[in-house]
C-alpha cells in the first residue's frame, strides 16, 4: 500500500509558511527552513544541512527552491520535492501576481518609490543577519570575513563574473584539500 497524502501535505504546509512569512528573498529563508527541518522535525543533521546548503548554493535556481526540492526529496522522494517546492513557491508567486495588479495603479507615485527606498536597507539586513547564523553554525571564523567582503567587491567593483569567482574558489578548494591530505599524511 502506499504511502498516505498526509506526509506530503506536512511538508507542504511547512514550506509555503517560510514562503509565506519570510521577507528578503531565499537567503532569510535558510534559517527557518533549517529550524524546521534540523531542530523541530528532524529530518537532516546540522551538518547534512550545511552539506546540502553548499549544494543548493551552486546549483543554478533560488536557494530556497533548491532547498525546498533536497529536503522534499530526502524526505519523501521525487512527490516529496514537488510537495516542498510547491508550497515555497506559491506564496511568492500569488504575492507577485497580486502585487503586479496593484502596483502598475501606483508605481509613478513619490510614496510608493520612498516606500521602496527605504525598505532596500531593512532586505540587506534580512540577508546578512542569516548568513552570518549559517556562518556561524559552518564553523567560519571571524577573521575569515574578509574573504565574502573582498569577493563582494571583486564583482561589484572589478565587475569579475561570479561564475569565475565560484571557478576559482573550487580550484582553491580543491588545492586545499590537497594541502591537507599532504600535511596528515605526513
Amino acid at each position: 500500500m502506499g504511502r498516505t497524502i498526509k506526509p506530503y501535505w506536512e511538508l507542504f504546509l511547512i514550506f509555503f509558511k517560510i514562503g509565506a512569512f519570510t521577507f528578503g528573498g531565499g537567503y532569510a529563508m535558510i534559517p527557518l527552513i533549517r529550524n524546521e527541518v534540523v531542530n523541530k522535525k528532524g529530518w537532516l543533521g546540522d551538518e547534512e544541512f550545511m552539506d546540502m546548503l553548499a549544494i543548493a548554493q551552486s546549483m543554478p535556481g533560488p536557494i530556497a527552491l533548491n532547498t525546498a526540492l533536497f529536503v522534499g526529496n530526502k524526505r519523501l522522494g521525487f512527490k516529496g520535492s514537488l510537495f516542498s517546492g510547491a508550497g515555497v513557491i506559491l506564496p511568492s508567486f500569488i504575492v507577485i501576481l497580486l502585487i503586479a495588479m496593484v502596483f502598475t495603479q501606483f508605481k509613478d507615485n513619490p510614496v510608493v518609490e520612498r516606500i521602496f527606498k527605504g525598505i532596500r536597507p531593512a532586505v540587506v539586513a534580512l540577508i546578512v543577519a542569516p548568513l552570518l547564523s549559517l556562518g556561524k553554525s559552518a564553523g567560519v571564523k571571524w577573521k575569515n570575513l574578509w574573504i565574502p567582503v573582498v569577493v563582494a567587491l571583486a564583482v561589484w567593483q572589478l565587475h569579475i563574473s561570479p561564475v569565475y569567482i565560484v571557478l576559482a574558489a573550487i580550484l582553491l578548494g580543491i588545492f586545499y584539500l590537497i594541502y591537507l591530505k599532504k600535511r596528515v599524511n605526513k
